[in-house]
């Protein structure tokens, strides 16, 4: 499958922020392991990073023009009030499955609000770093059930 990763604000600065919730992966290391999981099932990988919500949302629509067969996306901060992200996933018909490191439903209550997972398949939190090749396997699946 021809997969996009996109990862929303902050997330460059892994192994920087909040090493206490985020790790002490940098984002570069969390990328090559993404990378070479997704290689190993086979897979083409576009890794991709913006702290501009804008420029996610030409992400999601590069992916519609150039056929992704999926999107995996932890849109950051972007999860709880980007009506315009989960509008650009909604209006691609890719499928989609959102992922947040930490399980934000132990933190701040406004984390626990995602406006754009319900434009998604599924939603994976908590799992860190793993939860990019639990999406991956997710999408795998949901395309073998099609």
């Amino acid at each position: 499958m021809k997969l996009m990763v996109i990862n929303g604000p902050n997330l460059n600065m892994l192994g920087i922020r909040e090493k206490g919730i985020y790790g002490t992966k940098d984002f570069s290391q969390v990328c090559s392991y993404i990378q070479a999981e997704g290689e190993k099932r086979g897979h083409e990988i576009t890794l991709l990073q913006s702290n501009c919500e804008g420029e996610i949302i030409d992400f999601i629509q590069r992916a519609y023009f150039e056929q992704y067969d999926g999107i995996v996306i932890n849109p950051g901060a972007y999860t709880h009030y980007s009506y315009a992200i989960h509008d650009a996933i909604k209006g691609n018909e890719i499928p989609t499955v959102e992922v947040h490191l930490s399980n934000v439903h132990q933190r701040e209550e406004f984390r626990r609000v995602s406006v754009t997972a319900p434009a998604c398949i599924g939603q994976l939190c908590g799992f860190g770093e793993l939860g990019y090749v639990l999406a991956i396997e997710a999408l795998e699946a949901y395309h073998a059930s099609r």
